[in-house]
């Protein structure tokens, strides 16, 4: 059976309603198999008070008249020489009084056709012998009295699950409506997206506290497609102007250069312009794969060392004639792991180095270092250009932020966004420390594994 195909309610409540039917079916056995015992037990207490008598008579003068039994008392009294003195059963057990004497004392159902009888034994010693009392009793009674009970089981059995099976019906309905709510307020985000939460019962419970989750859930949704819808449009502006720009230069190209030098120089233009798209377009990748990432990568802090004195000699093959020293200084000999690859941190120097390369005039100084401590390594990227506006600082990670093109240097406001996108795969932490006039120090820490 396909239980998927029930609701919650119907498999809640089918699976509380087999769960009371079955503990009902063993109290019901349980029940039924006491009262049979005290049935039983009755008869044979009844019998016994039947033979009280003729075992006290017969025990304490050993005489051979007894006293008739009373009215329907079925009773049979047999001397020792085999003489019947009373007897009150009835033919079909008067037939069967040799065996029943000749037998043990026992108290023991005899089925005499169509009728069982209770039937007791009981030998009495006295000093002419041994006399036997046997008393009877007629088994449909105690076979009424559990089947009334039996019927009264059954009937009560099956009001107090179907009583149950109806309350979980509509407990489960009352416990479920919150989450009914739920789902209709959803589905009214759905076909009217807005500012509208789902809506949060007053009771502390689970369902709660899934509202709760999911207007999390859901506010990060929003936030997240509000920033793509951002990075879209701020992206789409980005090539709408240098490609514009490209048209505009192949254009002049096509129609006012009458020589192969004037040709050329624009020419050269339009593939300084795809440079910077081809660039650009990098740029947006390198963040797509970055918020694609889940888990950081690994790297041993000396492998991290190798790559910082790389990314220092990178940067010095993009100084060009200015006067600009790019010096280092790394924590050597530390093999512990850290929490981002060799390559991503090659990224975050690359980044931070051509950020200060664009914003230094034809002098300055670009310190880099790396130092390891106790939770984590510290990467230090100094620079004399300037510094940035301090108005500008709270977003100078925001994708396509520029503070103005002497810090950015044209660029299309990517590289911090990266380096803060890296970070945070990481789970590291990044600082800016602003010197107007004087420079910036970015401080990168990324933890040890």
């Amino acid at each position: 059976m396909n239980l998927s195909r029930f609701t919650i309610r119907a498999r809640i409540t089918g699976g509380s309603l087999i769960i009371a039917v079955l503990i009902s079916i063993v109290a019901g056995i349980v029940i039924f198999t006491q009262v049979q015992r005290i049935v039983y037990d009755g008869q044979v207490r009844v019998l016994e008070n039947v033979e009280g008598p003729y075992l006290t008579a017969l025990t304490a003068d050993g005489t051979e008249e007894v006293d008739p039994p009373g009215a329907d008392q079925l009773v049979a009294v047999v001397s020792p020489d085999a003489v019947t003195q009373v007897n009150t059963l009835p033919d079909a057990l008067t037939a069967q009084l040799d065996a029943l004497t000749d037998g043990p004392d026992a108290t023991r159902n005899v089925s005499t056709g169509s009728v069982t009888f209770l039937v007791r034994v009981t030998s009495v010693e006295t000093d002419k012998g041994v006399w036997k009392v046997i008393t009877a009793n007629r088994d449909d009674v105690e076979t009424s009295v559990l089947n009334q009970v039996a019927f009264l089981l059954i009937a009560s059995i099956a009001a107090i699950n179907l009583a149950f099976g109806a309350a979980t019906w509509f407990i489960g309905t009352a416990a479920l409506r919150p989450v009914d709510r739920l789902r209709r307020s959803a589905a009214t985000l759905v076909s009217a997206p807005g500012d509208e939460m789902l809506p949060v019962g007053p009771a502390r419970d689970e369902i709660s506290d899934l509202a709760i989750t999911l207007n999390e859930l859901i506010s990060q949704l929003r936030t997240s497609a509000e920033r793509e819808r951002q990075i879209v449009s701020d992206a789409s502006h980005e090539f709408r102007t240098p490609l514009a720009i490209i048209q505009t230069q192949l254009e002049l190209a096509q129609r006012q250069a009458d020589t192969l030098p004037k040709m050329q120089a624009d020419v050269q233009a339009a593939q300084r312009t795809l440079a910077r798209l081809s660039a650009l377009a990098t740029s947006m990748l390198e963040l797509s794969r970055i918020d694609a990432q889940a888990t950081p990568g690994s790297a041993t802090i000396l492998e991290l060392a190798r790559e910082l004195s790389d990314a220092a000699d990178r940067g010095r093959q993009r100084v060009g004639g200015r006067d600009i020293r790019i010096e280092y200084s790394t924590a050597l000999g530390d093999d512990r792991t850290v929490a981002v690859s060799d390559a991503d941190f090659g990224r975050v120097c690359d980044n931070l180095v051509g950020n200060a390369l664009a914003a230094m005039g034809e002098t300055g100084l670009i310190e880099l270092s790396l130092a390891a401590r106790d939770t984590h390594v510290l990467l230090r990227v100094a620079d004399t250009a300037g510094g940035m506006d301090e108005d500008f600082v709270p977003l100078a990670f925001d994708r396509f932020s520029r503070a103005d093109y002497a810090r950015t240097g044209g660029g299309a406001g990517l590289g911090l966004s990266i380096v803060a996108g890296i970070v945070s795969v990481s789970g590291g932490d990044i600082a800016l420390d602003n010197r107007p006039g004087d420079g910036l120090t970015v401080e990168v820490s990324f933890p040890l594994e």
